[in-house]
């Protein structure tokens, strides 16, 4: 799954880049989840929108993108959003950040304990995010993350394609299942 997130650009150029995406997304049937702007992932009839704590409410956005959109929804460190979100629709939800991230340099700090208490709690897919390399996904996976949000993880490093394969494999890891 592909989320854009684009924060410094023009409603224009987000539209133009986002469309770009899209298209691209479509050709290699990967989905396409549109960061914080539902009424731009309705235009573009993306697979869904990531929604943080300052966005529209979850029934709003599946009102507007319909019951097959994928909704996703930060919950920061905070288990009891997470509860809501589920119980209110959402699709998956996403614990961060967990280590220190160019993106979000002050973003809280979400811990190993939360993702496993995360996983015994809640029945849809859980995102790690925030500062995570192949190096550190690990522990995450094993902990109850079932995706990781990277940005320069993968797109920062020399072989993005090597990096995103490091992370890729570690899914399919044999201890995969086992939390610590």
């Amino acid at each position: 799954m592909v989320q854009y997130r684009d924060k410094t650009a023009s409603a224009k150029q987000r539209q133009e880049r986002a469309a770009a995406l899209c298209t691209l997304c479509a050709e290699y049937r990967v989905p396409l989840i549109i960061n914080d702007d539902a009424a731009l992932a309705g235009a573009l009839r993306a697979d869904g929108v990531h929604l943080g704590e300052r966005d529209m409410p979850i029934g709003e956005a599946r009102a507007m993108l319909g019951e097959h959109a994928i909704i996703g929804v930060s919950c920061y460190d905070d288990i009891s959003r997470a509860l809501k979100a589920w119980q209110a629709g959402a699709d998956y939800i996403a614990f961060g950040s967990f280590s220190p991230s160019p993106t979000k340099p002050d973003a809280v700090r979400a811990t190993l304990d939360l993702l496993m208490r995360a996983r015994a709690a809640l029945p849809i897919p859980i995102c790690a995010i925030g500062g995570i390399m192949p190096a550190n996904a690990a522990p995450l996976i094993r902990a109850g993350a079932d995706l990781v949000a990277i940005i320069s993880g993968v797109f920062a490093q020399t072989d993005p394609e090597a990096a995103a394969r490091e992370v890729a494999a570690l899914f399919l890891a044999p201890d995969r299942d086992v939390h610590p």
